[in-house]
């Protein structure tokens, strides 16, 4: 049984590296590590997704998953493609409504987080706000670039980068117009809207 300690990290990055070891090795049995609550939901809940029977146990510095593949534990990683680009749509520079710090943290771990899907996004589409994020001094280039590294079409919205002021401080992907979002829209088989 292979051991995967995510003890020493915050959410999304157990999950993510959980989903990983369990993609790479499918039908192989883990134990996983983990610090608290949220990350044992979480990480949980994928093993369940993935035909992964889960044990638990509380430990003196966290949780301990047992994870036992069942009989579709290989089959169940991969998912059914919808026709289409997949478009992602940001309008804000936050994520849900309440506090905005946490909502801007929330955001930067869902750009993050896309570079782990096996297939990234075809384009990420800026508007309002939301192209805050795309030029100097954000902490989700990093993030953006790796997508465009990887092929994703980063589309921020050049209307509203005058409006802040942000049009010289495009740090990743292009600057678009309100016909280029439409037609990336209207062309998806799906669009993601955090």
């Amino acid at each position: 049984m292979k051991t995967l300690d995510c003890r020493k990290w915050q959410c999304p990055k157990p999950v993510v590296e959980a989903r990983k070891a369990l993609l790479a090795e499918p039908g192989v049995p883990f134990t996983i590590l983990l610090a608290d609550e949220i990350a044992r939901e979480n990480v949980s809940r994928l093993a369940t997704s993935l035909g992964y029977a889960v044990s638990e146990a509380a430990s003196g510095d966290g949780f301990t998953l047992g994870l036992t593949p069942g009989p579709s534990s290989e089959q169940k990683g991969a998912t059914a493609a919808a026709e289409g680009k997949t478009v992602v749509f940001i309008a804000s520079d936050t994520m849900g409504s309440g506090d905005d710090e946490l909502g801007h943290i929330l955001l930067k771990n869902f750009i993050i987080t896309l570079n782990e899907l096996d297939l990234p996004p075809d384009a990420i589409v800026f508007v309002n706000a939301g192209v805050k994020l795309t030029t100097e001094g954000s902490d989700a280039l990093e993030a953006l670039e790796q997508l465009a590294c990887n092929g994703t079409d980063i589309a921020s919205c050049g209307l509203c980068l005058d409006f802040f002021d942000l049009k010289e401080k495009l740090a990743v992907g292009r600057s678009t117009n309100m016909l280029d979002i439409v037609e990336h829209l209207a062309q998806a088989g799906r669009v993601i809207r955090p």
